[in-house]
């Protein structure tokens, strides 16, 4: 199941979305994700819904291999949809036990559960169709302006980059771990307490071999004498198209309808 998992992995490609400039994608998945924040009401997830919708179209990805490769995510929106949906008080429509469904948890739960799952397309479209150099370049130049106030904009930059890089390595790993405890006999069954004493075994290994992983990239980095943003130059510089502009302005204005319609 954790192999599965795409968000952080790029996906090579010839397609639009994978041609404009990292900047551009950064900037339209804030602005979008704000206007996801924002929404209230079916009607104001509409832009957002249509740009997602448009954004996959133009990442020449399958529907169904993004859907695929978010399987592990599922299970928190699931559960998060159904902490709304009961603990949510209001016009009861169906009484389970001690277990009260409203009208109003449903529609919390929808909502919410409709408002995570376009921010983690959106995140997963932003590292599926840009490599972590081009991803860390754009958010070094966009976080530039605050050097002169100190803020080590490269350092961040490259931060974030290296996190989201990681993610499909640890889900890998943790694969790799819960097939090993399988085959000794170590199910992750026996109800929520047991799933749990059954996940110690786990995660020791695996913040075990996360820790590894880091302490192998800075002795790389040390070796091939990496000193942060000072000075260093780039193969390929950014540059702003006409497509970069449109997108950003069709962004804006999904922005600026998520608004009106509040």
């Amino acid at each position: 199941m954790f192999s599965s998992l795409t968000m952080g992995q790029y996906i090579p490609g010839e397609s639009l979305l994978h041609r404009l400039d990292p900047r551009t994608k950064v900037v339209c998945v804030l602005v979008v994700g704000v206007a996801v924040l924002v929404a209230l009401g079916w009607a104001g997830f509409v832009p957002a819904v249509l740009i997602t919708i448009a954004a996959i179209a133009l990442s020449g990805f399958s529907p169904r291999l993004i859907i695929r490769g978010l399987r592990p995510l599922w299970l928190i929106l699931t559960v998060t949809f159904l902490l709304q949906l009961l603990l949510t008080p209001g016009e009861v429509l169906l009484e389970l036990g001690p277990l009260h469904i409203s009208w109003e948890g449903l529609e919390a739960g929808s909502q919410l559960f409709l408002r995570l799952g376009l921010l983690i397309f959106l995140a997963s479209l932003l590292t599926q169709t840009t490599t972590p150099v081009s991803l860390t370049a754009g958010l070094e130049s966009l976080l530039a302006p605050l050097t002169r106030v100190g803020v080590p904009a490269h350092e961040l930059s490259m931060m974030m980059t290296i996190a989201l890089s990681f993610i499909p390595t640890l889900m890998q790993e943790a694969d790799i771990l819960v097939k090993a405890q399988r085959s000794r006999g170590a199910g992750l069954a026996g109800g929520p307490a047991g799933w749990i004493k059954n996940m110690i075994p786990l995660l020791v290994p695996l913040f075990a071999g996360a820790m590894r992983r880091a302490d192998d990239l800075a002795i790389a980095m040390e070796a091939r004498c990496y000193r942060g943003g000072a000075n260093r130059t780039r193969i390929r510089s950014l540059r702003f198209g006409p497509a970069d502009y449109v997108s950003v302005a069709v962004c804006l204005a999904a922005l600026a309808g998520t608004l009106v319609l509040r």
